[in-house]
């Protein structure tokens, strides 16, 4: 007889994923189906919402093959924003977290005097590109022409495509820019910033709330519980066991992400992270990094050498005094600025590939203990770490030296997915709390901070800090 299963569905950027996972959290198959992220020369980073959900459907068909599915929980990429018309059917493609377009909107709002930090503190979401809020202003500046009738995110669209309701949940609304993070409910200045209405935006529901399929797709039946699920950083920590307050998730990737288990919702005071609903009362406060396996495939592209031998010359690599700010792709958390630039300090004639790999290596960790020490307070007891990136060494041991914390190192094959998953486990009463998802989950392996590293980076820190002020405002927007 076969084990029952959640069917975790993760909608990613580039991606949907799908998690057949026991109520234990093992994974008894994965599905995976790729499509395009469009991008153009104004910052265009765009997705086909009908190519997401027919993704959506075909690796649903897969996965649930041969399995006994009891129910879907749906995961999604936070930040994309798609117009549809009174029919539901889409206006234009849907904007990605990565769209940049709005850049302009938010450079104004950030400036003193304006909206940002009174924006940030009510929603949770920084004044960034990223923000739906921040997106909507952009539609209302250039297409006001545009009429929609409703204002969703991608996985709002393709649950109403499986459902037929249109429905939002808390986790992936706390990060519009929209929602009053204090209250639960659409925040009206936000509303008046963005030239919509709250009957223009879906109803709102816990991430624990229960849908039904309304129609069968393949093997799945009419009537199945489909969770409306949560957004995919608040479940990356479900899916790596950090749900109890002290623990914290780290993912590193391309970019990466560290986010700490909360009680309460709330940001520091000095806006440096966002802070976004999970489920059961918990809150994930944290920030994401835009640069981190990134600028590894950068000096691979730089110095003609593939990206693991030059990973691995920058293990053992001294940058003797030379330090970088790797802001690639601008930066996200702490700084929140798409206009920063990298910079590196210290340049000297003789420092080679090794020296300014491993520069920029430690700079993507200084930024990840930049978001550690930006944390409202929170003392991390334990970080689950997950991610391709680690499986280069020098970057286990420069994040944990940077973080001076151990690593618990969790299998990456699961992540959001997962997370959906036990989520619908939660909301079937299988799971007692989502705290108990901590001891599902096993790390792999631990890394432990180098001391002498983690000194070096300590006294560092405040310094770049400085740098990077003194260097946004040389190398700003003019």
């Amino acid at each position: 007889m076969a084990t029952p299963v959640v069917l975790g569905v993760d909608l990613g950027t580039t991606a949907t994923k799908v998690v057949a996972a026991d109520s234990a959290g093992r994974i008894r198959a994965l599905a995976e189906r790729p499509y395009p992220l469009t991008t153009g020369q104004h910052g265009e980073a765009t997705q086909d919402a009908d190519e997401v959900l027919a993704a959506a459907r075909a690796a649903l068909a897969e996965c649930a093959h041969g399995q006994e599915v009891v129910a879907l929980s749906f995961s999604a990429a936070m930040h994309t924003l798609l117009p549809l018309d009174a029919d539901g059917r889409p206006m234009t493609a849907a904007l990605s977290w990565a769209d940049r377009r709005a850049a302009e909107v938010a450079r104004e709002w950030r400036k003193p005097g304006g909206p940002a930090a009174d924006l940030h503190r009510a929603t949770g979401t920084p004044v960034h590109p990223m923000s739906p809020l921040v997106k909507l202003a952009w539609f209302a500046r250039h297409e006001p022409d545009l009429r929609a009738r409703h204002w969703v995110g991608v996985k709002d669209y393709v649950l109403a495509r499986l459902t037929g309701s249109l429905v939002t949940e808390h986790s992936c609304a706390s990060a519009t820019g929209l929602l009053n993070i204090h209250t639960l409910a659409w925040h009206d200045p936000s509303l008046t910033l963005a030239g919509i209405t709250a009957d223009q935006l879906p109803a709102l529901v816990a991430p624990t709330d229960q849908l039904t399929l309304a129609t069968a797709e393949g093997d799945l039946p009419a009537g199945l519980p489909v969770m409306a699920g949560a957004g995919d950083g608040p479940l990356a920590n479900l899916g790596t066991g950090a749900t109890v307050p002290g623990m914290a998730a780290l993912s590193l990737g391309t970019s990466g992400a560290l986010r700490a288990i909360h009680a309460a919702p709330g940001v520091d005071d000095r806006g440096r992270v966002f802070c976004y609903a999970l489920a059961d009362g918990l809150w994930v406060v944290g920030g994401a990094i835009s640069n981190g396996g990134v600028v590894g495939a950068w000096a691979s592209d730089c110095f003609g050498v593939p990206v693991h031998e030059l990973l691995d010359e920058a293990a053992t690599a001294d940058p003797a005094g030379l330090v970088a700010l790797p802001y690639l792709l601008g930066e996200r958390a702490p700084w929140w600025d798409p206009d920063l630039t990298s910079v590196l300090i210290g340049l000297r004639r003789d420092h080679g590939r090794a020296a300014i790999t491993r520069a920029m290596v430690e700079g993507v960790g200084q930024q990840l203990a930049l978001v550690a020490e930006a944390l409202a307070g929170a003392e991390l007891t334990e970080i689950r770490a997950t991610g391709g990136a680690f499986r280069s060494a020098v970057w286990g041991q420069v994040v944990a030296s940077a973080l001076n914390r151990d690593l618990a190192l969790t299998a990456d094959e699961g992540g959001s997915g997962l997370g959906a998953a036990l989520l619908g486990w939660r909301s079937l009463g299988e799971l007692p709390s989502l705290a108990a998802a901590a001891a599902l989950i096993t790390p792999t392996s631990t890394v432990r901070p180098d001391p002498a590293l983690a000194t070096r980076l300590a006294h560092q820190r405040p310094l770049l800090e400085r740098a990077h002020e003194s260097l946004a405002a040389l190398v700003g927007p003019q």
